[in-house]
């Protein structure tokens, strides 16, 4: 690939600026957009990126990458007349990175599509650590040769990328994969606050969890980088947490099978945000997991 600045980023949050900031370093990034100011002016890109809505972004840049709270966000970028398909932009690929509902991702792959563009989405996973070091981990969904052509975009941030089918795959298997981890997590705290409370040490606890067949990454890196060092700064919010379970229980409906886990999970964190806990680090949920599980259950927490 040339070191043509051609590739656009809307969405300048935690994981956006990374992802922007890789690509800039590496000379392709052309344009970047966040609908606020503040994003906008603290992303810390070079001289040679335009900061523009995303028409003008359409209009320099044969690829862009979404990494936005989820799909109608997306849709209100191509919608109108400083949206993207206000401007033809035959060949253009378009990366969807939200984590969003299979079925609202086919539509908007449906829309473009008619416009000329291709359309993937890419459910990423690694945080906002990985997003800064281009070590992520996607899922895609899409056609082949879309994927092809983008792929050495995406090469300068993920490690891994996984092609798992068509059009909604990758968001499929981002919201099981939430689910999953979000569950751990949850799980790992109920059980190292027992061991707290039976007068075992958190780092103690963790150490032992991390040498035998319990240890996960959220034992591995969350606990240690951001619960053990006291700084609960895992840079991503409770809601975030909810919206995903929210989603991974309307998957679990629709596909048909019995679930447990993932709407525990959800009802857990839905209680997290009747408590005003929305905007706190999911991390905080540690110290927060005693007076959850007591509405949940309905028993008094371990003394």
């Amino acid at each position: 690939m040339t070191s043509e600045r051609n590739v656009g980023v809307i969405g300048l949050g935690r994981m956006g600026t990374g992802i922007a900031r890789r690509l800039d370093e590496a000379g392709l990034l052309g344009g970047a957009w966040d609908v606020s100011e503040t994003a906008r002016g603290r992303a810390g890109l070079s001289d040679d990126v335009a900061i523009a809505p995303p028409a003008q972004i359409a209009q320099r840049c044969t690829f862009i990458l979404f990494v936005l709270p989820g799909s109608a966000e997306i849709e209100e970028c191509l919608s109108g007349s400083e949206g993207i398909l206000a401007v033809d932009g035959p060949g253009q690929v378009l990366v969807d990175l939200t984590t969003s509902r299979p079925g609202e991702t086919k539509k908007l792959a449906g829309l473009v599509a008619g416009r000329g563009r291709a359309y993937l989405d890419a459910g990423m996973t690694g945080g906002a650590q990985a997003a800064d070091a281009g070590r992520l981990t996607l899922m895609v969904g899409g056609p082949d040769e879309p994927l092809a052509h983008v792929r050495p975009v995406l090469d300068r941030i993920a490690t891994r990328i996984f092609h798992l089918g068509p059009t909604g795959a990758g968001h499929t298997m981002k919201l099981v994969h939430n689910m999953i981890c979000h569950t751990i997590f949850l799980a790992t705290s109920e059980g190292c606050r027992v061991a707290e409370a039976a007068g075992i040490e958190l780092a103690d606890a963790v150490a032992v969890i991390n040498a035998g067949n319990a240890r996960s990454f959220i034992s591995e890196a969350r606990f240690p980088n951001h619960i053990l060092s006291g700084t609960f700064d895992g840079r991503s919010a409770v809601t975030n947490l909810a919206k995903d379970l929210a989603m991974a229980v309307e998957l679990e409906q629709e596909v048909g099978l019995p679930a447990a886990y993932g709407p525990l999970t959800a009802r857990l964190l839905a209680r997290a945000l009747e408590h005003g806990m929305g905007d706190q680090d999911f991390t905080t949920l540690y110290r927060a997991l005693d007076s959850l599980l007591v509405e949940e259950s309905g028993t008094e927490p371990v003394a």
